[in-house]
């Protein structure tokens, strides 16, 4: 089979690779697209390695046919359409998943749209209802509103009946990510995210949880306007990796800064954020009442364009890579 391996210059090449081997709580999946998330960038530059035992190329998430199972699988057969969450290696025409990674396709939905699923919405289930305890009536901070990961969990937690507030880098951004749903959007090419987040909470409507990919300084400025036993959950450090925080609110209001990545959780709890997803969320994308932001769909040779729209910050919505035509 093919994948898109990484050259010593860091250009990628789509080449042959040897064909996966399937153990007997595995299923051979047929790929039909990929999604393309910031953590495949990292990994391309050797800042994020793959787990032991994952392929070395990149891939966190797919949709594709299953084609074969293994001997104590019970759950999958032949001919089964499927999206799963991998440790790596989703780049390719092939994977080998284990049955408890993989979810169905919801009703309706193409390869595309289901390739965009995995990774974004169990990132965002996990951290803001599992670390953050988001509930109904509460208010979330999802920075980065034009992320793909955003352009998942903005319509999320809107859908379970949360507010939310969204900061991006420029007025043309923000009317693009208006569709999604945000009830605030911050322009941070005018407005301090930190000036907004003290208006939000002298106005009785402060922040309970924050699923924040940026960091850096903001964070620092905004921890002191959240709710009482408020949630601030740091998942990456696109805007620097350090901070300035004030301990006196964060000792009064009882606050939580919390570090949660989704890759390093053991396969036990990965299969049980997939079980909710399956139990809770995808009869919401089903009934329509969610909808994966798909901004690009790119011929896998091409990865390279699709790595550059993610570092261009051109996208609303996710990336993904077309592996070939379902049937």
């Amino acid at each position: 089979m093919k994948a898109i391996l990484v050259k010593e210059n860091q250009s990628l090449v789509w080449t042959e690779v040897p064909d996966p081997v399937i153990r007997e709580d595995e299923v051979l999946v047929k790929i039909c697209a990929a999604g393309v998330n910031r953590a495949d960038l990292l990994q391309r530059q050797g800042k994020y390695p793959p787990p032991p035992g994952c392929p070395e190329w990149m891939g966190l998430e797919i949709a594709g046919i299953v084609e074969t199972v293994g001997a104590a699988v019970t759950r999958w057969q032949p001919g089964d359409r499927v999206c799963a969450l991998l440790g790596g290696g989703g780049y390719a025409q092939y994977a080998a998943v284990k049955e408890d990674m993989l979810m169905p396709v919801p009703r309706g939905f193409s390869m595309e749209e289901a390739a965009s699923l995995p990774e974004a919405y169990a990132t965002s289930y996990l951290n803001l209802f599992l670390e953050g305890h988001l509930e109904a009536g509460q208010t979330a901070f999802l920075p980065a509103g034009n992320s793909g990961l955003a352009s998942a969990a903005i319509p999320l937690a809107k859908a379970f009946g949360a507010r939310v507030i969204t900061s991006v880098r420029s007025g043309a951004l923000a009317e693009r990510i208006r569709p999604l749903g945000a009830d605030v959007i911050v322009d941070t090419s005018v407005q301090a995210v930190e000036e907004v987040l003290a208006a939000q909470e002298a106005a009785g409507t402060p922040v309970n949880v924050s699923m924040d990919c940026l960091c850096g300084e903001t964070l620092g400025r905004s921890l002191p306007y959240m709710a009482r036993r408020g949630y601030w959950i740091v998942i990456s450090t696109l805007a620097g990796t350090e901070t300035n925080v004030l301990l006196r609110p964060l000792l009064t209001k009882g606050l939580h800064l919390v570090g949660s990545t989704l890759r390093s959780r053991d396969p036990e709890y990965k299969a049980f954020i997939l079980s909710q997803l399956v139990e809770k969320v995808w009869p919401k994308l089903e009934r329509g009442q969610l909808r994966p932001a798909v901004s690009r769909v790119i011929p896998i040779e091409q990865a390279e364009e699709a790595h550059a729209v993610l570092q261009r910050g051109e996208n609303v919505g996710k990336v993904v890579l077309r592996v070939c035509h379902e049937g």
